[in-house]
């Protein structure tokens, strides 16, 4: 896979100049490159405890974007996923070091325990204060004499950062270390392994599985599992961590690993509220990527008891920006919609054979989504099914209170439940053509009429004509065609769907932002929906 890299020897340099050029004078790197890469506090107060730790980088923004008041005094990095030196350490050791001492915080890896214990080892000879912890959170596998070192650091890198910028004593500072450390926990999952630069991609992972307690540099997990969805996902990370905690408040760190987007760790946030440890849950720190594994499409979650002095700690403020704060987790507060936008229910009514077409065009609707999407990844980005299912299951499930015996006020009624459920543009025309079906229908017209009077609201409003590739494309031709009978309008709207494949440039909608090379061939996905609605309705007809 190509990555946006000039080459993998100078890959972290690069990379660590580029955070600093924009970190305002408050953060510098020592002289040594490449062989020594130390981030450290140009505003650091040697009279206080120095916070330094480290390790192989690609865990981005962990290590160097934690440096800053109220937490890393130094950040020591190493190549990608390898342990700095001993010289590297010591470097960082020696740079923020005064009286107080310093205290190392060290993730349990064999490099990085042997590198940081021979640098504390020097400084020491050089008559230094120096402290070190390990962290141990990862309570994957459960056999391994020694666990690994994960995302829960970060907990451990914010209390003893806080503590330390109070002015508190090596001893104290460490002690509080060590006690995060005795209470975190943390397991991770992910979809994929992580693509470590220059080298191929392991995959391991088959698709449709999931890796459980797979390691932050894509070791491999205690097992690969059924992937069935972000809820259960977070059951099963929920199930690993909850022998090994207490039944008092905690504090979560949702972490993601990487590659997975906002809006999927958005839902790992909601599920694990909701998840049987959800009670328990009184404090959040992310969702966000805090110690990734490069590219990988995974999260983890750390979970710490939920002392007042760990509240304090993990609410005081600090300068890093990679810290995204720790909040309270309380209820989602609803509030009523607007004055004139609350929907006026109308009178429901039943209408089986009327039901029963409604109920067919959303399960056609439904059916198409992942055909649909795509369509649309050929030439958009890839919604359209996702789009029109949405609006479709909605649909479906308010035919209960539909008007389904007056024709009138079921147009109408159906557009106001679009406007509210079908997002984008598509919403809004699909809204406006049914709204316009209404008044058509109150004006006398028949249903073909009213549909009609639909499109021709559609087209005022959206300015699409037959030509432009849009929807319009197969629903015109479709409706001048459907007096003759439903065959007849398939028909019309799979030649005007097809149509749009040999139409290079779009005069309307998404598809006129895009090349002649990205439309050619490929229908439009408007278009192409409406015929396969006709389509699977005249094979039921038919029937």
């Amino acid at each position: 896979m190509d990555q946006f890299i000039n080459s993998k020897d100078r890959l972290v340099t690069e990379a660590i100049d580029g955070a600093l050029r924009t970190a305002g004078g408050r953060l510098a790197r020592l002289d040594g490159y490449p062989h020594i890469k130390v981030v450290v506090r140009t505003d650091w107060d040697r009279s206080k405890v120095a916070l330094v730790s480290g390790g192989g980088s690609g865990h981005e923004p962990s290590h160097a974007g934690f440096v800053g008041q109220g937490m890393l005094t130094a950040a020591v990095c190493g190549e990608v996923f390898a342990s700095p030196s001993v010289d590297a350490v010591l470097a960082g050791i020696l740079a923020v070091t005064g009286k107080a001492g310093c205290l190392l915080i060290v993730k349990n890896y064999t490099g990085d325990r042997l590198n940081f214990g021979l640098a504390a080892e020097r400084a020491r000879a050089q008559g230094l204060k120096v402290g070190m912890v390990i962290v141990d959170d990862d309570v994957a596998l459960p056999d391994l004499p020694q666990a690994r070192g994960v995302a829960g650091t970060l907990f451990v890198h914010k209390i003893a950062g806080a503590l330390a910028e109070q002015g508190a004593d090596l001893e104290t500072v460490q002690a509080a270390a060590e006690k995060v450390i005795e209470g975190v926990v943390s397991i991770g999952m992910s979809l994929d392994t992580c693509t470590i630069p220059g080298s191929p991609k392991e995959t391991r992972i088959a698709h449709g599985k999931a890796e459980l307690g797979l390691g932050i540099h894509g070791e491999a997990g205690i097992e690969q599992v059924e992937f069935a969805g972000a809820r259960d996902a977070m059951e099963q990370v929920v199930d690993r961590l909850a022998p090994h905690i207490g039944p008092g408040p905690q504090v979560a760190l949702l972490n993601n690993l990487g590659g997975a987007t906002p809006l999927e760790m958005g839902v790992l946030a909601e599920e694990l509220v909701r998840s049987r440890l959800g009670p328990q849950v009184r404090w959040m720190v992310g969702p966000a990527p805090l110690m990734t594994s490069l590219d990988m499409q995974g999260f983890s979650v750390s979970l710490l008891p939920a002392s007042r002095e760990h509240e304090a700690a993990l609410q005081a403020p600090c300068a890093p920006w990679a810290w995204p704060g720790c909040r309270a987790v309380g209820e989602v507060e609803v509030l009523d919609l607007p004055d004139g936008l609350a929907p006026i229910q109308p009178v429901p009514s039943a209408n089986p054979p009327v039901r029963a077409l409604l109920e067919r065009c959303c399960a056609i609707l439904v059916e198409a989504e992942a055909d649909l999407n795509a369509l649309d990844a050929k030439s958009g980005d890839g919604d359209t099914g996702s789009t029109l299912a949405t609006a479709a299951r909605a649909l479906a499930g308010a035919m209960d209170r539909l008007p389904l015996a007056d024709q009138t006020q079921l147009h109408r009624a159906i557009g106001l439940e679009l406007s509210q459920t079908m997002g984008g543009s598509s919403g809004v025309l699909l809204a406006i053509f049914f709204a316009a079906a209404g008044d058509g229908s109150a004006a006398g017209k028949d249903l073909v009429g009213a549909l009609r009077a639909g499109l021709d609201r559609v087209q005022q409003v959206g300015g699409a004509q037959p030509g432009d590739r849009t929807l319009v494309d197969a629903l015109k031709p479709a409706l001048e065609a459907l007096p003759r009978g439903l065959a007849a309008a398939a028909a019309a709207a799979r030649a005007g769907a097809d149509a749009t494949a040999a139409i290079t440039h779009a005069r309307a909608g998404r598809a006129s932002y895009l090349s002649a090379e990205s439309l050619a061939g490929h229908n439009d996905p408007g278009a192409e929906a409406v015929a396969r609605l006709f389509e699977r309705l005249t094979e039921k007809a038919e029937a």
